[in-house]
C-alpha cells in the first residue's frame, strides 16, 4: 500500500509538472489553437452578434481538428476581449474587438502591441443609404429589396444543391436580387467570414490604386537591390507566382497557421521568406503573398488602416457591413479576414460583373477584371492573374467560359459570370472532406434562367 501511494504521488507530481510546463511554455500547436479559437469567437460575437458557445461548437470545433475540442473560451463584453485556452488556461489565446476594425488576435497574449500599432479609430464604418424601415422597399443594390417570382427559388431550396452547413445563398441576375436562402440562425444581415474570398477583394483594392497611378502591375523593388527577390512585381504577387517559399497547409504548425496566429507582423513574416523558384515561373498558392501585397497596397494608399477599404470601396458600393480586419501591426489581413453579410458580398460580385464600374463611375481600370480572370499558365489554368479561381475544362462543362469565382476555406464561393450578368454566392461551414462542390448549384441556376 505504501508503494502504491508513493507511485501515485509521483504520477500526480509528474502530471502537475507537465501541466505547469504547458502553461508556462505551451507548444506552438496549442498556441495556434488558442489564438484561432479566440479570434474566430471574437469576430463572430462582436461583428455578427452570435452566441460565443455556439461559435465555439459550430465554427471552431465542428470541423474535427482534435485539439480544438478541448478549447474553452471566455468573453469579456465590457472590455471587448475573448480569452481562449486548451482546457481554458493553456495557450494564452487572446483577441480584442475594436470599433471599425473588427477583431485582432494578440499572438503573445499582449494587447499593448495591438493598440500601439493601430489605436481605436474615431471614424465610423460606412452606413447604409436607407433606414431599416426603407431598406426592404428599395431594390437591391441601393436597398435590400428582392425581385418577386424568381425562377431560382426552387433551385436554391434543394438541400443537395445547397450542401451541408449552408449559411447563405444569394443569386443576382442582371443587377437584381433574384433569390436568397439562409441557414438556421443566419439572416441577410449576418456578417460572414469569406476566408480567402478576401484575396479577390484585395485584388480589387490594388486595381483601384493602379487606376489612380499609385501602383503599377510591373512595380517591383520591394527588397533591396541585389536581392534576388527584388524583381518580384505586383503582378507576380497577384498571380501567386512570386516564387517565395510558403507552406499553405492547415491543421498543424505551418507557414500559414504560424503567420495567422503566432506572428504579430504578418507582412514581415511573409517578406522574410526565401525564394523557392525563379520569379514568375512557378505558381504556388500563398496567403503570405496576399498579406505582403496588402502591406504594399496600404503603403501606396497612404491612408489609415480602417479608412482605405471602407471609404474607397465599401462606402461607394453601400457595403455597410464589410470589415477587413488587421493584424497586430496594422496590416489588413487581405488573405483571410474580411467579414460582410451576404448582400454585401454580392455587391462586390456585381461590381466585378460590371467591370469595376459603379453608378457610372469607373473605379477599376478598363479591362482589369478580365485580367483578374485570365489564367495563370503555371497554375494549369485553375487560377487567374488577379486572385480568382477558374474552372478546369472538365469542371466548366455547361458553364460559360468567362466564369470565374472567389473561393474561401470551408465552403465559401462566389461565382461571377459577366456574359450572363449573374452572381451566385454560396457560403457556409462545409469542410473540404464533405465532398461538396458548388458546380451543380451553378449549373442548375444557369439552366433556370
Amino acid at each position: 500500500m505504501k508503494i502504491m501511494k508513493i507511485v501515485l504521488g509521483s504520477l500526480v507530481s509528474l502530471l502537475l509538472i507537465a501541466v505547469l510546463v504547458l502553461w508556462l511554455k505551451p507548444p506552438e500547436l496549442l498556441r495556434i489553437g488558442a489564438n484561432y479559437s479566440a479570434k474566430i469567437v471574437c469576430s463572430n460575437v462582436f461583428l455578427a452578434g452570435r452566441d460565443p458557445q455556439e461559435v465555439l461548437r459550430d465554427d471552431v470545433q465542428a470541423p474535427g481538428i482534435a485539439i480544438l475540442h478541448y478549447m474553452k473560451v471566455s468573453v469579456d463584453r465590457s472590455a471587448r476581449k475573448v480569452h481562449a485556452g486548451f482546457f481554458g488556461f493553456i495557450g494564452n489565446g487572446l483577441a480584442v474587438a475594436r470599433p471599425d476594425l473588427g477583431c485582432t488576435a494578440a499572438s503573445n497574449g499582449d494587447l499593448s502591441f495591438v493598440t500601439a500599432a493601430v489605436p481605436w479609430s474615431t471614424s465610423k464604418p460606412p452606413t447604409p443609404i436607407w433606414s431599416d424601415a426603407e431598406e426592404t422597399a428599395q431594390p437591391w443594390p441601393q436597398g435590400e429589396g428582392a425581385a418577386a417570382n424568381s425562377p431560382f427559388e426552387q433551385v436554391i431550396a434543394d438541400d443537395t444543391l445547397a450542401g451541408p452547413g449552408m449559411r447563405a445563398i444569394v443569386v443576382i441576375d442582371h443587377g437584381h436580387l433574384s433569390a436568397e436562402r439562409y441557414g438556421k440562425g443566419f439572416t441577410r444581415k449576418t456578417p460572414l467570414l469569406g476566408w480567402s474570398m478576401s484575396k479577390t477583394v484585395l485584388a480589387g483594392l490594388v486595381g483601384m490604386l493602379v487606376k489612380e497611378g499609385k501602383l503599377t502591375l510591373d512595380q517591383a523593388g520591394f527588397w533591396p537591390a541585389g536581392d534576388p527577390r527584388a524583381s518580384i512585381r505586383v503582378a507576380d504577387l497577384l498571380a501567386m507566382s512570386s516564387g517565395l517559399h510558403f507552406n499553405e497547409s492547415y491543421g498543424a504548425v505551418s507557414d500559414v497557421t504560424s503567420m495567422l496566429y503566432l506572428q504579430p507582423d504578418m507582412a514581415a513574416f511573409a517578406h522574410d521568406q526565401p525564394l523557392d523558384f525563379p520569379v514568375g515561373e512557378h505558381w504556388s498558392y500563398s496567403s503570405g503573398t496576399a498579406v505582403l501585397l496588402t502591406r504594399i497596397m496600404q503603403d501606396a494608399a497612404g491612408t489609415g488602416v480602417a479608412d482605405f477599404g471602407a471609404q474607397r470601396l465599401f462606402k461607394p458600393l453601400n457595403m455597410a457591413s464589410a470589415v477587413m480586419e488587421p493584424d497586430e501591426r496594422g496590416t489588413l489581413v487581405g488573405s483571410s479576414y474580411m467579414y460582410a453579410n451576404a448582400h454585401d458580398w454580392v455587391r462586390y460580385g456585381q461590381f466585378l460583373v460590371q467591370d469595376g464600374v459603379w453608378k457610372d463611375q469607373r473605379m477599376l481600370p478598363e479591362g482589369y477584371v478580365a485580367m483578374m480572370a485570365s489564367p495563370v499558365k503555371a497554375s494549369g489554368g485553375q487560377y487567374g492573374h488577379g486572385q480568382t479561381w477558374l474552372f478546369t475544362a472538365k469542371e466548366a462543362e455547361g458553364i460559360p467560359a468567362d466564369t470565374f469565382y472567389l473561393s474561401g476555406h470551408d465552403g465559401q464561393t462566389m461565382a461571377v459570370i459577366p456574359s450572363r450578368q449573374i452572381v451566385i454566392l454560396r457560403m457556409g461551414l462545409t469542410p473540404d472532406g464533405s465532398g461538396y462542390s458548388p458546380q451543380p448549384l451553378i449549373k442548375a441556376i444557369l439552366a433556370a434562367t
